[in-house]
C-alpha cells in the first residue's frame, strides 16, 4: 500500500532525519567528513549562492566545476583562484553541449604539452588567457539581451498587452526587475509587477540576508547603505507584489491588466504560469519571454492557435568551450575529466578522459599520500639505505591515524628504535634470481632452474632445485620466498644466500 505525505508517515520522519544531517556552508569555509575529506566551496559565479567544490583527501584534491560564469551582474564573480593547483578536474559545465566549437589548444592542439597543465609554472599561468577568459564582451552582450527584453515588455504594455515570464533564474529575474523599474518609471506607466512563486518572498528576502554571496557593486551599496536590489523599494511603495499561488485572495483582490508576470515553469506544464498562458495565448498585444532552450513548438503545442508574440533569449549559463581551455590553463590540473557528452567537442589528450552517469572510471594515481610525523619523532630515526632502491628507510611502532584529510602518525614514548637497540631482523626487497644462483653455486651448491607458468602463460614463480649436496626446492615469487628442504643445515645455507640477496633493517 502506497504512503501519502501527511504528518505522522513514517517518510516524513525521515525526510526530517536527513535534514538534520544537510550542513550549510559559507565561501571557503571547510568542512571535514569522517576526518577524511575536506569539503570547501568557491563561487562559479552563474546565480546567487552557486558554486563550484573541491574534496581534498590523503590523496590529493579533486575539483568540480559546474556551470560558471566570469562576470555577474549580481552573484559574486567566478573564484577560479580556489580551484587551481588540484589533481583532477571534474568538469561538469553542459553548457557546451550543443556547441559546434572544439575543445582545442590554439597553438598545438594535439601537442603533449597543451595536454599537461600541471607542467605550467606559477611565474608562467598565462596572462594573456586570464584576459581574454574574463573579458566583458559576452557581459555587455547579455546586458543588450535584458535591455531587448525590457524593450519588448514596454511596447507590450502600452499596447494593452501583458507579459509572462516563466524563467527560473534568479540574477535574471532580479536584472528584469530594474530595467522594468526604470522603463515604466520612464514611461510614466502604473503597471503592476507579480512574482507568483511558492518560495518568492523567501528568495526575494535571501537576496538582502546574505550580502557576500553578491558581486562587488552590490556589496558596496550595502556599505553606502542602499538597497542591493531595486526590488526592495519596489516592494515597499506597491510596485511590485509577491504570491505563493495565482489563487491567493490578496492576488484576486489587487489583480488588474496589463501587468508583468513572473512564474515558474519554463516546461509550461506546471504551476500559474499554465493558467495565464490559458488566458492570454488569444491576446495578440501580450508577450511570453521564454529561454532558447526550450522548444518552443513542442511547450505551446497545447495552447495552439497562438496569437500572443513569443520571445525567446538565449542567457549565459556557462563558461565557452573554446574558454574551457584558456579556464584549464589557469588551473593548472593533473587530470581533467569530461564528461562523454563532450567527447566529439574534445580532442583527445594524454591528460584527460571521459566519465559516464553510473560508470566507475579509474583515474591514474597522480599525487602519493603525506604523512605527518612531529619534529621529536622525525629527529629520533634512523635510517638505512636500501640496495636496491634510492629510499632511506626507518623502524618505528605507532598508529597510522586520519585527521583533517592527512595522515598522522602517533607514536608513544621510546617507540622509535635506536641504534643499539637490539631488535628481529627485516629483510625486505626483490630476489635477483641470477645473483642468488651465483650465491648458491658458490656455497658448493649444484642447482637447477624451472619457470612456473599459469594457465594463461604469464610466469608465476621460479624454481629453484637444489640436486647436491642434498636435494631441495627453493620457490622464488614476487611477494615472497619458499625454502624446501629435510636438511636444516643446508636449509640454513640457503636462507644465508637469499638474505645477503635483499635488505637488512
Amino acid at each position: 500500500m502506497e504512503q501519502s505525505l501527511v504528518v505522522g508517515c513514517p517518510c516524513i520522519a525521515d525526510v526530517k532525519d536527513c535534514l538534520t544531517k544537510v550542513e550549510s556552508l559559507k565561501y571557503a569555509q571547510e568542512a571535514c567528513y569522517n576526518g577524511t575529506l575536506i569539503v570547501k566551496a568557491s563561487s562559479s559565479g552563474l546565480d546567487i549562492g552557486s558554486c563550484n567544490w573541491s574534496i581534498t583527501g590523503p590523496n590529493g584534491t579533486i575539483i568540480y566545476v559546474s556551470s560558471s560564469l566570469c562576470m555577474s551582474s549580481t552573484a559574486t564573480s567566478f573564484d577560479y583562484k580556489a580551484l587551481q593547483r588540484s589533481d583532477v578536474v571534474l568538469y561538469s559545465d553542459f553548457s557546451s553541449c550543443n556547441t559546434t566549437d572544439k575543445f582545442e589548444d590554439g597553438n598545438n592542439s594535439s601537442g603533449t604539452a597543451a595536454s599537461n597543465f600541471s607542467n605550467i609554472s606559477d611565474d608562467a599561468v598565462d596572462l594573456e588567457a586570464s584576459f581574454t577568459l574574463l573579458n566583458n564582451d559576452e557581459y555587455m552582450e547579455e546586458i543588450e539581451k535584458l535591455d531587448f527584453i525590457c524593450s519588448c515588455s514596454m511596447d507590450s504594455v502600452k499596447s494593452r498587452g501583458s507579459v509572462l515570464i516563466p524563467i527560473g533564474r534568479l540574477g535574471i529575474i532580479l536584472q528584469l526587475l530594474e530595467r522594468f523599474a526604470l522603463g515604466l518609471e520612464s514611461e510614466n506607466m502604473k503597471v503592476p509587477i507579480f512574482v507568483v512563486s511558492s518560495v518568492a518572498e523567501e528568495l526575494m528576502a535571501f537576496t538582502n540576508i546574505i550580502p557576500e554571496w553578491l558581486c562587488k557593486q552590490r556589496q558596496d551599496r550595502l556599505y553606502s547603505g542602499q538597497p542591493l536590489f531595486t526590488h526592495v523599494e519596489m516592494l515597499k511603495d506597491g510596485r511590485l507584489h509577491l504570491f505563493p499561488a495565482i489563487h491567493s485572495l490578496e492576488l484576486l483582490t489587487i489583480w488588474q491588466e496589463p501587468c508583468i508576470v513572473f512564474c515558474p515553469h519554463w516546461s509550461l506544464r506546471l504551476g500559474p504560469v499554465v493558467h495565464l498562458l490559458q488566458r492570454w495565448c488569444k491576446d495578440q498585444n501580450s508577450l511570453l519571454v521564454m529561454e532558447e532552450e526550450v522548444d518552443a513548438n513542442l511547450a505551446l503545442l497545447p495552447f495552439k492557435p497562438m496569437a500572443m508574440k513569443v520571445l525567446q533569449c538565449s542567457f549565459l549559463s556557462g563558461i565557452q568551450l573554446q574558454q574551457s581551455h584558456l579556464l584549464l590553463k589557469m588551473l593548472q590540473p593533473r587530470y581533467v575529466l569530461f564528461p562523454e557528452v563532450l567527447k566529439r567537442h574534445v580532442t583527445p589528450l594524454d591528460s584527460f578522459d571521459y566519465y559516464s552517469e553510473n560508470e566507475k572510471l579509474h583515474i591514474p594515481m597522480v599525487k602519493n599520500s603525506e604523512l605527518d610525523i612531529t619534529v621529536e619523532v622525525a629527529v629520533q630515526l634512523r635510517y638505512t639505505t636500501l640496495k636496491q632502491q634510492d629510499t632511506n628507510i626507518s623502524r618505528l611502532k605507532g598508529e597510522l591515524l586520519m585527521e583533517q584529510g592527512r595522515y598522522l602518525l602517533s607514536v608513544g614514548d621510546n617507540q622509535v628504535c635506536s641504534e643499539t637497540e637490539t631488535k628481529p631482523v627485516l629483510h625486505l626487497g626483490r630476489i635477483d634470481l641470477n645473483v642468488l644462483l651465483v650465491a648458491l653455486q658458490k656455497m658448493g651448491m649444484n642447482v637447477t632452474v624451472e619457470e612456473a607458468r599459469g594457465d594463461d602463460g604469464l610466469l608465476t614463480a621460479s624454481l629453484v632445485h637444489v640436486l647436491e649436496p642434498n636435494k631441495a626446492l627453493i620457490k622464488v615469487t614476487d611477494v615472497q620466498t619458499l625454502i624446501s628442504t629435510a636438511d636444516e643445515n643446508l636449509a640454513s645455507l640457503i636462507s644465508q644466500a637469499v638474505c645477503t640477496n635483499l635488505d637488512c633493517i
